[in-house]
């Protein structure tokens, strides 16, 4: 495998850009590359990579031939090359084919991570042929873990074999309990079909409320709302007022308003539990429609009638976020004070409290400040707002002129979070304030939380004499790359070490999906930003925070007055560095371009015949981003108020800036209404210095 992994090196650009793009230069590309290496295991490898991407065509027909192409040489690939050839002799119905390929999968190949699904293709091979006993025997003894492919092919092959009561149990249960399968939409016509040939009972309503449950926290909100609508009509009165109550969250969350509140609106009053709901929905309803007097109503409502129920708790939140946002603070006070006290155990406690400490800075009341802040720390020590308490009550400890308490606020911050974003702004203010006196210990500091063990990490040796290692070296040189994940998984899991998710991580960086690379360690490793360069592998930095297409964005960052790194941290923050990246509003691109955006800039750059398809092109949206950045710097005259409006618009932030008086713009931020826009411009600073702190100057 070694021998292989190495002499196939070459194909690794061929086959990379063949899977991404599957155009006919890369076909021709991989095929030339396959008849130079013919009787090689690295031309079975390309030969695999052709077969495959056209089954991710869909041509099955002309995978075939690819893939008869690779078995003589397939070697520790052959159950890769077996199994999409079997099943492209199933998809064009060339079954006596299919089953020879197929039918000694598991003898050939024991240890294949692709037993399951070659059992399915098959099985649906063996029904096609005629031969339905068999694949039931086959699929019966291979259904845990339950899988929807699996299930799907096992109820064809009872209908196939005269037995339609097993079959319709299969497709039910298929149905109502794996409804976000892609599977269960394959199967809704064979239900009723089936009921009425074998007379079968209706299904229960508790089977109904189940795919309706499903459906509604796999957000399939109108789809939801359709099934809960049905079942109101059937459940007893025991049970009505639960399903009306989801009902009307799914109307509400697909954006049916008028018909949900209806519903509301003719429900009788029952018990306080129900009658707070019923509230809290129309308050939300009131929300939705942008009736922020009819909210506040409702939460008057509530406090009035139901003062400890948790949906007070959720409208609480809702109102003093709805006060921030007119400005007036408070008001807002009240309401975070209120949740706070009312429910100091609830999850959005800390949030609460923090808000009303914050705002007491905002407003002037020191000491309502400095006491709300150590409150934070005393009470909530490892909530998620620790970080800002602890900067902040160490500035108004220089404010106060005492040094030394700032100092040791600012010391443990340093320590404890390390490259948080308030860890930064801690070690430039220790570098800032004097230290004339001894350093003094503050037991407030005691109460946060240490560093967990868990938090560092040596990267074990991987096991490269490991053959399933091996193997996903091999097939990542054919651009296979969730064939090669797959597999280093199994091995880590034989192995027991720690080493796959920087492996994974590598092989898609290597392969230009920085995107996966960085996802796939923030995942391991949630907590990396805590932590002090030494505590993580040099490696798994720069896979986080890699430097792809380096001398274009360094070029138009320096051509634009910008620092490199923070243009690198937008462009983590914005795309990961996936220039074919398209957000849920059409953004574009590694800086996720707005076309309307990326034609006013091209435009002003005199950049002829521009398209917006150019925004998917590195150079051009770096050119583009980087120049609408230096206006939003310019316009602003600070990165932080230039950041916040590159996330939320140049209009908010002139309103925010409006708002009143800010000691620098580290309180701006914070200050910042919207937690996306706020932690947006956070993180891209703190990604900043992560990057200075790995590459030096730039």
């Amino acid at each position: 495998m070694h021998q292989a992994f190495v002499a196939s090196a070459s194909l690794k650009p061929m086959a990379r850009q063949l899977i991404q793009d599957r155009s006919p230069a890369a076909y021709a590309g991989v095929r030339a590359y396959a008849a130079r290496h013919e009787g090689e295991d690295a031309g079975a490898l390309a030969w695999l990579v052709i077969g495959y991407a056209r089954i991710l065509d869909h041509n099955y027909a002309q995978a075939i031939d690819p893939l008869n192409q690779a078995k003589p040489h397939a070697g520790e690939i052959g159950d890769y090359v077996n199994y999409y050839l079997g099943t492209a002799y199933v998809q064009t119905n060339h079954l006596s084919e299919a089953l020879t390929t197929l039918s000694g999968f598991d003898q050939s190949y024991p240890d294949s991570l692709l037993r399951r699904d070659a059992h399915v293709a098959y099985g649906n091979a063996l029904v096609a042929d005629g031969r339905p006993h068999d694949a039931i025997e086959l699929l019966e003894n291979d259904r845990q873990p339950i899988r929807a492919d699996l299930e799907l092919a096992l109820g064809h092959a009872y209908e196939a074999d005269k037995q339609p009561a097993k079959a319709l149990t299969i497709f039910r249960n298929l149905y109502y309990t794996m409804p976000l399968a892609g599977e269960s939409e394959q199967i809704e016509g064979q239900l009723t079909k089936l009921a009425a040939l074998t007379g079968a009972p209706p299904v229960s309503l508790e089977m109904r409320r189940t795919r309706a449950d499903l459906l509604a926290k796999g957000k399939q909100y109108a789809e939801a709302s359709r099934e809960y609508g049905e079942l109101v009509k059937e459940v007893g009165p025991a049970d009505r007022p639960l399903v009306e109550r989801q009902l009307v969250e799914a109307l509400r969350r697909s954006g049916q308003l008028r018909e949900a509140k209806s519903i509301l609106d003719a429900i009788p009053a029952s018990t306080p539990e129900l009658e707070s709901e019923r509230l809290f929905n129309l308050a939300e309803l009131a929300r939705s429609a942008n009736d922020d007097d009819g909210f506040l109503h409702r939460v008057d409502q509530l406090r009035s009638q139901y003062p400890t129920s948790p949906y007070l708790e959720q409208a609480l939140l809702s109102a003093g976020n709805i006060y921030l946002l007119r400005r007036d603070y408070d008001r807002a006070i009240d309401s975070y004070r209120e949740l706070d006290q009312r429910f100091p155990n609830a999850d959005r406690a800390s949030y609460a409290h923090w808000k009303v400490a914050w705002l007491s800075l905002r407003l002037g009341r020191s000491e309502d400040a400095k006491k709300g802040f150590e409150e934070q720390i005393a009470l909530y020590s490892s909530s998620a707002e620790v970080p800002a308490a602890l900067y902040w009550r160490g500035r108004m400890a220089e404010e106060d002129d005492d040094p030394a308490q700032a100092r040791a606020f600012y010391q443990k911050l340093s320590e404890r979070y390390h490259n948080y974003y308030y860890g930064v702004q801690a070690r430039q203010r220790l570098r800032e304030v004097k230290a004339d006196h001894e350093p003094q210990r503050y037991a407030l500091l005691d109460r946060v939380p240490p560093m967990s063990a868990s938090d560092s990490l040596s990267a074990e040796q991987l096991p490269e004499d490991n053959l399933r290692v091996q193997k996903a070296e091999f097939l990542a040189n054919g651009g296979l790359l969730e064939f090669a994940s797959r597999e280093l998984s199994a091995a880590a899991q034989e192995t027991k070490g720690n080493w796959a998710p920087g492996e994974t991580a590598r092989l898609y960086a290597e392969a230009g999906r920085y995107d996966i690379a960085i996802e796939t360690l923030k995942r391991a490793f949630p907590n990396y930003f805590a932590v002090d360069l030494p505590s993580l592998p040099r490696s798994y930095w720069e896979t986080l925070f890699p430097k792809p297409y380096w001398a274009e964005l360094k070029t138009y960052s320096s051509s634009n007055g910008l620092d490199p790194y923070l243009v690198a941290s937008l462009v983590r923050q914005e795309s990961a560095f996936n220039p074919n990246a398209v957000s849920h509003k059409n953004a574009i691109g590694l800086m996720q371009l707005l076309p309307k955006v990326g034609r006013g800039v091209a435009k002003e750059e005199k950049l002829k015949h521009f398209s917006t398809t150019q925004l998917f092109t590195p150079g051009t949206n770096l050119r583009l981003g980087t120049r609408y950045l230096r206006s939003m710097a310019d316009k602003f005259g600070s990165f932080e108020y230039a950041l916040a409006a590159y996330n939320a618009g140049s209009d908010r932030v002139e309103t925010w800036l409006g708002a009143g008086q800010y000691r620098d713009p580290q309180e701006f931020v914070e200050s910042i209404p919207f937690t996306e826009t706020r932690e947006y411009v956070q993180n891209i600073l703190r990604n900043a210095n992560l990057y200075r702190q790995l590459y030096g100057m730039p």
